[in-house]
């Protein structure tokens, strides 16, 4: 019985805890849902809740696609500059939906989850645009899994209201750019760590070859 209930635990199946939240890390019903959204204690993911504002669902007048590709651009690189301070960034993920659960969400996974914790911990004492950050970490594991597939071949009839993620993409030259650099970031890092256990190496050797000259020394007297 235990392991068929870890086999269909956050499917569709399980009827104790919401699917959905598990997929997405957020529900329609919210906290009203029937079903149980178990928030994880240790996550690689996490969740910056209605952080991006999309001009496009803001203003009254038509901006033109361009316009609003940069200036997507330019949050999307000050969002992932500032969370990659944290640590190593493998995917970060940003939601065109206008659903009340998905609306300017902001999805980050993180290489390792004490990176992840930390940036949470951060984020929650922070303001962005004069508004507070409500960060939390998310049980997303697969953003495969938790977006919308009709929507990536513009076939979703449910449009921003669908329950599955519709993601606004950053230019592809900024996507590179951004990976290249953490890259760059991370190798140097490596080479500095490498290079102060060279350093603290050399030093305990060091420590250990003049207390041995001077017990011998110690020893002749």
């Amino acid at each position: 019985m235990a392991e068929y209930l870890a086999s269909i635990y956050g499917t569709e199946k399980d009827k104790v805890n919401c699917s959905f939240y598990f997929k997405i890390g957020a529900c329609r019903h919210g906290e009203r849902c029937s079903r149980k959204h178990v928030k994880p204690t240790f996550s690689q993911t996490i969740l910056i809740a209605n952080m991006y504002k999309n001009p496009a669902h803001e203003q009254l007048y038509t901006i033109p696609p361009d316009q609003l590709q940069q200036d997507f651009d330019l949050f999307y690189e000050d969002v992932f500059m500032e969370l990659a301070k944290f640590g190593e960034v493998e995917e970060m993920i940003v939601c065109d939906n206008i659903g009340d659960h998905l609306v300017g969400n902001v999805y980050c996974q993180y290489r390792y989850e004490e990176a992840a914790g930390n940036a949470v911990d951060s984020l929650n004492d922070r303001f962005y645009a004069g508004r507070p950050l409500y960060a939390e970490l998310s049980p997303v594991t697969d953003f495969r899994e938790a977006c919308c597939r009709q929507h990536e071949i513009a076939e979703c009839n449910r449009g921003g209201f669908c329950n599955f993620m519709h993601l606004r993409h950053p230019s592809r030259a900024l996507k590179r750019d951004l990976q290249d650099a953490q890259r760059l970031s991370v190798r140097e890092k490596e080479r500095e760590s490498r290079q102060k256990r060279r350093e603290e190496e050399d030093d305990r050797y060091s420590r250990h070859d003049s207390d041995h000259r001077r017990y011998k020394y110690d020893d002749d007297r």
